[in-house]
C-alpha cells in the first residue's frame, strides 16, 4: 500500500470511527499529508489505550504509522500533542462545513487541522489560525504557505479579529467561551469548545466536556450540545482560576451535564446554573 492508498484507508477509518457525515471531512483526511505538519520521526504517539501510561516510539520514520488513530507529539517535553483524528475530525464534521465558510481556529498548534478545514471551505472560503506560541506560529505558517485562503497569527486569541466566522474551533481546554468569540460568530454559526478543569497533578492537562454551541437568532444565548468528552492541553492565558475551581466542582456533582442553554444575559444564579460566570452561564433549562 503506497501512501496515497494508506491515507484513504485512514481517512475511511476515521470515518467510521468517529461517524462522520461530511464527505468533505474525509476528503480531507485522505488529501492533507498529516507528515507535512510534525517534527521529522521516529515520533511519540498516544492512543486511547496508553490511559495513564507513557507514550510510545513509532519504530522509524515511515509515515504509516501516524495515518491511525493516535495523537503524535509536537512537543513532548509540554505534553504538547496534534490530536487523536477521531477526536478533531468529529469536531470539525459538527461544524458543518461547507465551500465558502469562514473559520476561526484557536490553537493551530503546527497547522494539520487547520489545514483540514481549509481544504473544507476551499479557495472561496476563509480559515484564521491563532497559535499562542510564536515558534509554532512561524511554523504553521509556513506549513500552510500554499494555501492562499488560510492566515495564521501569533496570539492568545483573546483579541478582537474584526471579522464575523461561520464556525469557530477552539483547541485548547478552556474555562469559558470568550465574548470576543461568540460575538463574531454569525447567525446559524457554530463553535466547538473544550471546557475542562485542571489542577497541578494534571500538568498542563486539562479534562471536561467537549461542547457545541449554535447561534440559534436568540441574542441573548446559544443553544448547547454535550458531544464528548476530553483531556486536552489548557489554553495559555484564556482561563479564569476563579471558575477553574467552580467548573471542577461542578463536574463532580454532574459529570455528563443535561446543558442546553449558554445564557449571555445578566441574571442571578439558580439551581439551573450548571456554571455560572461573570459574563456566561451554561445553563439545564
Amino acid at each position: 500500500m503506497d501512501l496515497t492508498d494508506r491515507r484513504r484507508f485512514f481517512a475511511e477509518e476515521i470515518q467510521v470511527v468517529a461517524n462522520l457525515r461530511s464527505a468533505a471531512v474525509v476528503d480531507a483526511l485522505a488529501t492533507v499529508p498529516r507528515e507535512r505538519f510534525l517534527r521529522d520521526g521516529p515520533w511519540t504517539i498516544r492512543g486511547e489505550a496508553d490511559f495513564q501510561a507513557p507514550p510510545r516510539q513509532t519504530a522509524d520514520a515511515d509515515p504509516r504509522h501516524i495515518y491511525h488513530n493516535v495523537a503524535v507529539a509536537i512537543d513532548p517535553a509540554r505534553m504538547l500533542f496534534n490530536g487523536a483524528p477521531g477526536l478533531l475530525a468529529m469536531a470539525i464534521d459538527h461544524l458543518a462545513l461547507h465551500p465558502g465558510s469562514r473559520v476561526l481556529h484557536v490553537g493551530t498548534g503546527t497547522g494539520y487541522y487547520t489545514a483540514i478545514a481549509a481544504h473544507c471551505v476551499g479557495p472561496t472560503g476563509r480559515v484564521l489560525g491563532i497559535e499562542v506560541d510564536e515558534s509554532l506560529a512561524a511554523r504553521a505558517r509556513a506549513n500552510l504557505a500554499s494555501i492562499e485562503w488560510a492566515e495564521i497569527r501569533h496570539g492568545n486569541g483573546a483579541a478582537e479579529c474584526g471579522e464575523s466566522f461561520d464556525a469557530v474551533l477552539v483547541n485548547a481546554g478552556t474555562t469559558h467561551p470568550l465574548d470576543s468569540w461568540l460575538d463574531a460568530l454569525v447567525e446559524g454559526g457554530r463553535m466547538i469548545l473544550p471546557l475542562t478543569a485542571s489542577m497541578p497533578a494534571m500538568g498542563p492537562i486539562g479534562k471536561g466536556p467537549l461542547l457545541l454551541l449554535t447561534r440559534t437568532g436568540d441574542a441573548e444565548g446559544l443553544d448547547v450540545r454535550l458531544i464528548g468528552f476530553v483531556a486536552i492541553f489548557s489554553a495559555v492565558g484564556l482561563r479564569e482560576e476563579s471558575l477553574n475551581e467552580r467548573l471542577g466542582q461542578a463536574l463532580m456533582k454532574s459529570p455528563v451535564p443535561p446543558l442546553k442553554r449558554l445564557r449571555r444575559d445578566r441574571h442571578d444564579a439558580t439551581d439551573t446554573c450548571w456554571l455560572h460566570g461573570p459574563t456566561t452561564c451554561f445553563s439545564t433549562a
